[in-house]
């Protein structure tokens, strides 16, 4: 009898043991649930801060800094955001103008602006952490990526350097052909399906000259949604903005932000509406800020961006067909000088928006012109590169440093 109640006891004592085992099993499955392990590529800020500027230095600069937004934009009604940082440290910064005339809404910092063609630094750079990752290779071609996509020797990297020889797609479907009802919206999936489709065949043979085209940077977005399994919103959020912190940047969804993204006007301030072409992204439609693109450019300029093989490609001229100073890299644009010395930047153009983000990666500089109104002094900002290296750009006397 005593041995049977012992019997009893133990078998309690073990089945409590395992009803106890199996629920801090559960217990540990919930919280690794809740905190699954991101193995999607992104980008992060740099490890290490950059020396401290002294007082002096900064002073000097913002003073000729400032010398120079009065003369150029200050004076001809700017309407929007302007920033020059080194090592990390904004030496001056501006915001000017609305966001919108019709309720006087001020641009301020944290005001996200259309950046046009800046956007495709933005999108190149997650391509580039997908390529270093090993999801995709640079000379993979297009059509193992996208099955449909009718051009065989398109790889990823003459997508990135401009030298696919696709046709613009803002061209091929503005023509009253049958091509694209311009009343309705587009998007980088129907560019895809339109390829594939409607006979449209290359401008030029592939690689075999260099063209600037935003259809390369709609298909490269494509690709992203495909290697993510994200929508390109979602992946750039995931990759880029939410890790180095860029909570004022997001791609644009036309129909939810249409009615509420910052408007852009003519020079005149007459409003441009939206078209046909504004849900296209990859080539555009990023809205960020001048703090936020100095967190990205940061990030980007750090040791940890890409493998030394690949970073050096990024920086390396593609289009060498023809002699010049002028280049394009993997997203970047660039100038050759004899000298030896390099200046690395994009410029952008979409509606009234215009922007300019420049990188002076030998001195650490940041700069970063954004209008919401259009105007080509957005991109005079290269001017203020003689301030902190041998740019061979002229600044006037009145902008000199004292």
């Amino acid at each position: 009898m005593i041995s049977v109640k012992k019997t009893n006891i133990l078998q309690i004592l073990l089945l409590l043991l395992i009803l106890n085992s199996c629920k801090q099993k559960n217990k540990e499955a919930v919280l690794s649930d809740e905190k699954p392990k991101d193995t999607m590529p992104h980008m992060e800020p740099p490890a290490k801060k950059l020396p401290k500027l002294t007082a002096q230095y900064t002073n000097s600069k913002k003073n000729a800094i400032e010398h120079f937004y009065n003369k150029n934009w200050r004076n001809n009604s700017m309407n929007g955001s302007f920033l020059v940082a080194q090592n990390g440290q904004i030496i001056f910064e501006k915001y000017d103008g609305m966001a919108d005339f019709r309720d006087e809404r001020p641009i301020t910092a944290t005001t996200p602006l259309h950046l046009a063609s800046v956007s495709k630094i933005l999108t190149a750079s997650a391509i580039l952490k997908l390529i270093d990752a090993k999801k995709i290779s640079l000379d993979q071609k297009v059509n193992t990526i996208l099955p449909t996509f009718p051009f065989p020797e398109v790889t990823i990297k003459t997508l990135l350097n401009h030298r696919s020889g696709m046709r613009n797609y803002a061209y091929f479907t503005d023509k009253n052909d049958g091509i694209w009802d311009r009343h309705k919206i587009l998007t980088n999936q129907d560019i895809l399906d339109l390829m594939a489709t409607k006979k449209i065949g290359l401008e030029s043979r592939t690689d075999s000259r260099f063209s600037y085209c935003n259809t390369n940077y709609a298909i490269l977005a494509l690709i992203i949604e495909k290697k993510t399994g994200l929508s390109y919103k979602n992946a750039m959020q995931r990759m880029i903005f939410k890790p180095l912190g860029m909570n004022h940047t997001y791609v644009f969804d036309y129909e939810k932000d249409k009615d509420t993204a910052v408007t852009s006007y003519k020079g005149n301030k007459i409003e441009i509406g939206k078209d046909y072409l504004d849900a296209v992204y990859g080539d555009k439609n990023i809205y960020s800020t001048p703090r936020d693109l100095l967190k990205f450019d940061l990030a980007r300029n750090s040791p940890d961006f890409l493998s030394p093989e690949l970073l050096k490609l990024v920086y390396t001229p593609f289009s060498q067909e023809y002699k010049g100073e002028k280049n394009y890299g993997l997203g970047i644009r660039m100038i050759n000088w004899e000298t030896g010395q390099n200046f690395y930047f994009h410029n952008g153009w979409w509606h009234g928006n215009t922007s300019s983000y420049i990188t002076l990666l030998k001195e650490h500089v940041t700069i970063i012109a954004l209008s919401n109104k259009f105007t080509t002094k957005t991109y005079q900002v290269r001017k203020l590169a003689p301030l902190f290296g041998d740019y061979p750009f002229k600044l006037g006397n009145d902008e000199k440093e004292e």
